[in-house]
Formats: structure tokens, C-alpha cells, sequence
């Protein structure tokens, strides 16, 4: 579990387990004043999304984030692999291990497609300024 944060040029790896250390590593981003932050996809943290969120918000820290959950939670932005793409290779796949394929004979999949969602309302709540063509790139904008 890990929430990764740029201090000027450095990147600095913070860690986290429990709530509290959640609470500790933003305490710690804010004295240090971070320029942003960078939340991993990991299992505990994913399920912290409010949480962090809240932090970030409270501290004034800009973070990205590795799901939608983040953004509509009020994060400014998350990029990753899309989950819907993810669901359906998996559907395609369980089709073939029913059909009789083997699963070690199936080769290993990567993302092909990533999501790109941009909360507006938040990045305006930290006097950011989104540049046009990140927004039109976006694949959703949250007004």
C-alpha cells in the first residue's frame, strides 16, 4: 500500500496500512508541502477513496488517482486502466476456459484501453486551470 507524492522535482514513496497512517502520510504531504499526489491502485486504498479524497481536499493537495470512484468522490482526477474493458477481457476469457481452453495455455492480458476522468468543480476549488486539450481528451469531465 503505497501513496506516491511529488515535492518539486523529487517523488517521495509514503505508506500506508490503516486509516491512521492514511491520516498520518497527508498530515506528513502537507507540512512537506507536497505539489501533488499519486495514489496507487491498491486494494486497501481503493477502499479509503472518501477518505483520501477528503484529506486531499482539506489539505489543498491536487491528486490523481487510479479510479473513477476518486474524481466522483471529489478527487481532481484519475487515470487507468478502464474497468469495463478489464470486465469484458475477463468475460471473453472465462468463455474460453468454458468452451475447453486450458488456462495455462491462455496468454496474459494488458489494458489496452485507459480512462481518463477530470473533475472541474475541484480543480476550480484549488485555482487550477485544466488546459483545453487535457479536457478534451478526457473521456468524462465532471462539472
Amino acid at each position: 500500500m503505497f501513496v506516491s507524492i511529488i515535492v518539486g522535482l523529487r517523488t517521495e514513496k509514503l505508506t500506508a496500512g490503516s486509516e491512521a497512517e492514511i491520516d498520518a502520510a497527508f498530515a506528513s504531504l502537507a507540512q512537506r508541502r507536497a505539489d501533488a499526489v499519486m495514489v496507487g491502485a491498491d486494494g486497501f486504498l481503493i477502499t479509503r477513496c472518501n477518505q483520501i479524497v477528503a484529506l486531499a481536499s482539506r489539505y489543498r493537495i491536487p491528486g490523481i488517482y487510479p479510479f473513477v470512484d476518486f474524481p466522483e468522490a471529489g478527487g481532481l482526477m484519475s487515470y487507468g486502466a478502464s474497468l469495463s474493458d478489464a470486465y469484458r477481457q475477463a468475460g471473453v476469457y472465462i468463455g474460453r476456459i468454458l468452451k475447453g481452453a486450458k488456462p495455462a495455455d491462455l496468454p496474459v492480458q494488458q489494458p489496452t484501453r485507459f480512462d481518463l476522468f477530470i473533475n472541474l468543480k475541484t480543480a476550480r476549488a484549488l485555482g487550477l486551470t485544466v488546459p483545453p486539450m487535457l479536457i478534451a481528451r478526457a473521456d468524462e469531465v465532471i462539472e
